[in-house]
């Protein structure tokens, strides 16, 4: 069987419907989404989604929550920084002279 979807990837389901941007982040939303990922637990690449937010390592059976597309996102970081007593990197501003 012959792959279908080579340049469109997962996104090809909506052919030409929603416009090229929409279809464009939904298949780089989906890519990052159905990779597997690293488990905080024992660190193994075996994290998979279960459902919205939950998220389960197959080797070691730990499950948690996490972001809805990736197992931790950039605000979790930050707050489990926070919570840690970890200096806090905040983003830079340019000084426009």
């Amino acid at each position: 069987m012959s792959k279908r979807t080579k340049k469109v990837g997962t996104s090809g389901r909506f052919a030409e419907r929603y416009g090229v941007r929409s279809r464009t982040m939904i298949r780089e939303v989906e890519s990052q989404q159905k990779l597997r990922h690293g488990c905080p637990r024992c660190g193994q690449k075996a994290v998979k989604r279960t459902s919205t937010s939950i998220w389960e390592c197959k080797k070691c059976g730990n499950i948690f929550a996490g972001g809805a597309y990736m197992p931790s996102t950039p605000a979790g970081v930050t707050a489990e920084r926070i919570l840690k007593g970890l200096p806090v990197e905040l983003p830079t501003e340019e000084e426009s002279e």
